[in-house]
């Protein structure tokens, strides 16, 4: 992003806000700033939000808000709220798509740490590819690889997945093709790998 691109960013931000009402503590608001704009520059593909409410009324700001962004600027286009359970997730959509499959293409074998031993030991190759976690974690990958692409559309994959019921306003948006939200608790529900602490 250059500064015209920033300066841009931060006027839609702020008019964002004041147009959805959404009244944010301080620190929250330069949190969710800092956030946005590391996704909109692509720094970051993937940011857990914890602050500014709780669930759902925090997916009803977040969607309100890029919503609202996404009417004024294009540089909001990829950014989209991603629900694992009860964690929210702002995401850059091409971003994503880079971090995912540069994870699944690695030439260099990933190192697993089995956290059960302790002390933890490095996991061996043969102990990797033979753990259930592990299998659940590259499940996952190959799933998220399914459900984004680069062109930053959301696969059908998703919609054959949904079979959950509408517990607030923020699943009902997700029912009904709401545009800035992508519900994946049902997609993940069998995994034994914590999804929900994903943020980087």
């Amino acid at each position: 992003m250059d500064a015209t691109e920033v300066e841009e960013a931060l006027r839609v931000f702020e008019a964002a806000l004041s147009q959805i009402k959404w009244r944010l503590k301080p620190a929250s608001k330069r949190r969710l700033q800092t956030d946005v704009l590391a996704l909109c520059s692509t720094m970051r593909p993937c940011i857990m939000v914890d602050y500014g409410g709780k669930m759902p009324e925090l997916g009803d700001h977040l969607c309100a808000f890029l919503n609202h962004c996404k009417k004024e600027s294009s540089i909001f286009e990829h950014l989209l709220v991603m629900v694992i359970d009860d964690m929210i997730y702002l995401i850059q959509v091409r971003a994503l798509v880079e971090f995912v499959k540069s994870s699944l293409s690695m030439e260099t074998a990933m190192l697993f740490v089995d956290l059960e031993n302790d002390p933890p030991k490095i996991m061996t190759q043969g102990q990797a590819e033979q753990s259930p976690a592990v299998m659940q974690l590259l499940s996952a990958q190959k799933f998220f690889s399914s459900v984004f692409h680069e062109d930053g559309v959301i696969s059908d994959h998703l919609q054959r997945h949904e079979t959950c019921t509408a517990r607030s306003s923020l699943y009902e948006h997700a029912a009904s093709g709401f545009p800035e939200l992508v519900d994946l608790s049902c997609c993940l529900q069998e995994s034994q790998v914590t999804i929900p602490t994903l943020n980087g």
